[in-house]
């Protein structure tokens, strides 16, 4: 158990460094290049398909990690 939340604490800790990286580089969350912003009038939609793509691939990352070193 202590090294699963010892892992889960190094992984918050590099998400938050990447955080502050993607805002100082400009980039805010949720808003990556490809994601659907349309805005017209008094409605507004968004789809934010790559923003989804790159969360699901980063999760899919940790989860395979935590679960591969709470194994051991």
């Amino acid at each position: 158990m202590g090294k699963t939340i010892a892992v889960l604490g190094i992984v918050i800790f590099v998400f938050g460094l990447l955080v502050m990286l993607f805002e100082r580089l400009g980039m805010q969350r949720g808003l990556l290049p490809g994601d659907i912003y349309i805005k017209r009038g008094s409605w507004t939609v968004y789809f934010p398909i790559v923003t989804s793509i790159v969360l699901s691939v980063v999760l899919t990352l940790v989860l395979y990690a935590v679960s591969h070193f709470s194994r051991r």
